[in-house]
Order: structure tokens, then sequence, then C-alpha cells
């Protein structure tokens, strides 16, 4: 739909906002390192990440109270957003 589409363009440029800041960091085991750490501020996870990994990722993501964002992309889509073509 429409408004689903917009709210994607949204969060992509957003997305390169952020990539421009430069205080991003990609991946399952440096996603967790920054969890732990308590450096991250928000998690985006794909649509198409592994059940056991998705659950994961939420639960430190809880733990480290840090917000996620289902992002409506599989990795490949989240990837080209961040800037990085797969």
């Amino acid at each position: 739909s429409k408004k689903q589409k917009k709210a994607t363009e949204g969060i992509n440029s957003r997305l390169k906002l952020v990539v421009k800041t430069g205080k991003y960091s990609l991946g399952y085991r440096s996603t967790l390192k920054t969890l732990r750490t308590g450096k991250a501020q928000m998690v985006i996870i794909a649509n198409n990440v592994a059940p056991l990994r998705k659950s994961e990722i939420e639960y430190v993501a809880m733990l480290s109270k840090c917000g996620v964002y289902h992002y409506n992309g599989n990795n490949i889509g989240l990837g080209t957003a961040c800037g990085r073509y797969f």
C-alpha cells in the first residue's frame, strides 16, 4: 500500500543519515556486542532473520532497554538501505 511504501522510504532516508554519522554497526555479532556494552540505542532487524536469532537479539535488546524495529524488507534490502550492496 501507499502508506507502507512511504514508511519504508522514511526509514531508508533515516538510515542513510545514521550511516553518514558513522555511529552504527552491521551484523549479528557486532550488534550483540554493542547491546551488551549498552552503546546501542536501536536495533533494526530484517524480516528474513532466523527466528532463534531474532528472539535472541530481541531478548538482549530488552535487557539493555533498547528499541527494536522490524524492517519491512529482507536482509539485502536492509543492507542496500545502509549503503552496503551485497
